[in-house]
């Protein structure tokens, strides 16, 4: 995985947008002003992603490049290593139930917003 496919990939997702909060090595991707990835240009390739809290321990027990995510809470968010057992097809859909699971908190008026009138 190259940065450029992963960034590529976050910002299809509908109402995507980054910034760099932190400093400016950080980039964290956002919906409606939601955190839903963050990650870095380098190698290997690191994302933290938001994730129900029962799939986030068994994919840490699964996958020995999922750990508890990095300066996040251990509890709802993962980091993702592109160096080992993770393949591409995994790594998008972790970042669609990232994105999902942000979306489905959101406000009836915030999805209007962002979907047009449900």
């Amino acid at each position: 995985m190259t940065f450029e496919k992963l960034d590529s990939y976050l910002l299809s997702k509908k109402g995507a947008t980054f910034d760099y909060p932190f400093d400016e090595n950080v980039r964290v991707y956002r919906v409606m002003q939601k955190m839903f990835a963050l990650t870095a240009e380098e190698q290997p390739i690191k994302v933290n992603l938001k994730c129900d809290p029962i799939y986030a321990l068994e994919l840490r027990n699964l996958y020995d490049s999922i750990c508890a995510g990095y300066h996040m809470n251990k509890k709802h968010w993962n980091t993702i290593t592109d160096d080992g057992d993770v393949d591409n097809e995994l790594f998008f859909e972790l970042i669609d139930h990232s994105y999902d699971l942000i979306v489905s908190k959101l406000t009836k008026k915030q999805k209007e917003r962002l979907f047009g009138v449900l």
